[in-house]
C-alpha cells in the first residue's frame, strides 16, 4: 500500500506488502524488499538495498551524498538488513572509493532517533545504537553491540563483538570484544558479563575469559604485547577469549581502548 502522497521513482523496485506513508521520496535506484514499512516523510535514495520486514520512522534520511570532501558523486551503495528498526531523524550515507563504496547494517538492528551512519561503516547485526549515537567514516561494528546514548566513535575504529559503549563517550580507539567502555575519552571499564550471560556463555567460559582480560590489560608484568604474545601461544579452546585474540591480533589503523591505571 503506498500513499498517493508520496512521490516513488517508476524506476525503484518496491516488492509485495510493502506500506509507504504520505510524503516520502523513493529514488530510481532504492530497492525495498517484502513487508517493510516506511512511515511519513521518509527520504531514500541513492543505491540502496533494504531487506525484508525493515521499519523506517519519519524523517529518516537514506542514501544522500557522503559527508567526505573527497566523494565526487562516484556510484556507491547502502545495505540494510533485515528485521531492522530506524527511528526519526536516523541519517545513513552511503560510501564512497576510498572505503570500499558500500555502508552496510546487518540484520535485527536498531537505530534509535538521532543515528547518524557515515559513509563506508559496516554494521554487524543484532546491534543497537541509542539515541543520537554517531560514527564517524569507515567504523566497524560486530555483532551484538550496543552504543549508549549521545556517544560518537572517532573514524577507522573497530568495535569488537558484544561490546557495549558508555552513554556520552567519544570513542577514539578500538574496543575489544565483550568489553564495556565509557568516558570522555573512553576507556575500558570491564567485561560486558550480562551480555555473555544473555548469551547463555558458560560460567566457566566467563571465568575464564576474566582471567585473560586480567591479565593483558592490568598485569604490569611485561609489555601490553609480550602478554597478547604469552597468551597467544597457549593452545585455546574457549571461545570468547579466541574472539579476543583474534580481535588483537587483526590489523587495526588505530590503538585499543585501555583502563585507566594512572590511580592504582
Amino acid at each position: 500500500m503506498i500513499n498517493k502522497l508520496s512521490c516513488i521513482d517508476k524506476k525503484a523496485t518496491i516488492a509485495k506488502n510493502v506500506k509507504i506513508g504520505p510524503f516520502c521520496f523513493i529514488g530510481r535506484n532504492v530497492n525495498i524488499a517484502k513487508n517493510c514499512y516506511i512511515h511519513n516523510h521518509v527520504s531514500i535514495t541513492g543505491n540502496t538495498t533494504i531487506g525484508e520486514n525493515t521499519e523506517i520512522f519519519p524523517f529518516a534520511s537514506i542514501g544522500s551524498s557522503p559527508q567526505d570532501l573527497k566523494y565526487k558523486g562516484e556510484p556507491t551503495t547502502i545495505k540494510i538488513g533485515k528485521n531492522c528498526r530506524i527511528r526519526e531523524y536516523v541519517t545513513i550515507n552511503p560510501g564512497t572509493d576510498g572505503g570500499g563504496k558500500i555502508t552496510s547494517v546487518g540484520d535485527d538492528c536498531l537505530l534509535m532517533i538521532g543515528t547518524h551512519v557515515a559513509h563506508d561503516c559496516r554494521i554487524g547485526n543484532n546491534v543497537i545504537f541509542a539515541n543520537h549515537s554517531t560514527l564517524a567514516g569507515h567504523v566497524i561494528i560486530e555483532d551484538n553491540v550496543v552504543v549508549g546514548a549521545l556517544s560518537a566513535i572517532h573514524q577507522f575504529c573497530r568495535i569488537g563483538e558484544g561490546a557495549m559503549i558508555g552513554g556520552m563517550s567519544g570513542v577514539t580507539a578500538d574496543v575489544i570484544p565483550f568489553s564495556t567502555v565509557m568516558g570522555n575519552r573512553a576507556k575500558l571499564s570491564g567485561i560486558n558479563i550480562l551480555g555473555l550471560k544473555r548469551r547463555n556463555v558458560k560460567k566457566k567460559e566467563i571465568s575464564e575469559f576474566r582471567k585473560t582480560f586480567k591479565y593483558i590489560f592490568f598485569d604490569k608484568k611485561f609489555t601490553f604485547r609480550d602478554r597478547i604474545s604469552e597468551v597467544m601461544k597457549k593452545k585455546q579452546e574457549n571461545h570468547t577469549v579466541s574472539k579476543l585474540l583474534n580481535f588483537l591480533h587483526n590489523h587495526s589503523d588505530r590503538s585499543y581502548c585501555m583502563p585507566d591505571i594512572s590511580n592504582e
